[in-house]
């Protein structure tokens, strides 16, 4: 992960007000490109998610952005990225990880993935949304694993629905808030270090199985 990468997260309120004077209304797709990459390119999961759409509910806040369009767009984006990656598994399926030493198709990544798919089922496309790289690896995981489109569309829709307009209207309602402005890098981070925490018990579950 690059250091502007790093940069942009920690500091992502500072560098969405920075897009929003610089491009205008063109933020809704800057925004929305962002969203669809990291939901739909197999090789950007580290790209910002919660952090970001907490931060751009905020942006909304005295400015002419509007919320309800914002979620609009990030949801089409989400929906959008999911069915690339579904069809991208559906078609290529695992070929793209037979290589156990890939720095960007890391298999740890896909197993991890398959363990929570199995356990969760359909449910894990909804419940995925709200966690880091698993959001990422779960519909190319539904498309190998061949589970019906259909089925995965209508996960994929609530859990899209469900995760943007949390998050964002969780920005609109708290990111104006003096302490909220004043402490923003470090509500990002624990915006991060909560959304990690679901695939971390996974991690260990499977660990402790593994031992025992």
């Amino acid at each position: 992960m690059s250091m502007f990468l790093v940069d942009f997260i920690l500091h992502i309120d500072v560098h969405l007000q920075a897009l929003f004077a610089q491009y205008g209304l063109w933020v809704y797709f800057i925004l929305g490109l962002i969203v669809f990459s990291e939901t739909g390119l197999i090789v950007a999961p580290f790209l910002p998610g919660d952090s970001l759409l907490f931060a751009a509910g905020a942006l909304t806040v005295g400015s002419v952005l509007n919320p309800v369009l914002l979620c609009v767009v990030l949801i089409c984006a989400a929906l959008l990225g999911d069915n690339v990656n579904y069809w991208v598994g559906r078609k290529l399926g695992m070929k793209l990880f037979s290589n156990p030493n890939s720095k960007i198709f890391r298999q740890d990544y896909l197993n991890r993935t398959h363990a929570f798919f199995e356990k969760h089922g359909g449910k894990t496309i909804i419940a995925a949304r709200f966690v880091p790289i698993i959001r990422t690896y779960v519909p190319f995981t539904a498309g190998a694993g061949a589970l019906p489109y259909r089925r995965f569309l209508s996960f994929s829709f609530i859990g899209a629905v469900v995760w943007v307009v949390t998050l964002v209207y969780a920005g609109v309602f708290f990111g104006g808030l003096p302490w909220v402005k004043k402490n923003f890098t470090v509500l990002v981070l624990g915006i991060v270090a909560v959304s990690f925490i679901p695939m971390l018990i996974e991690v260990l579950r499977h660990r402790f199985a593994n031992k025992g």
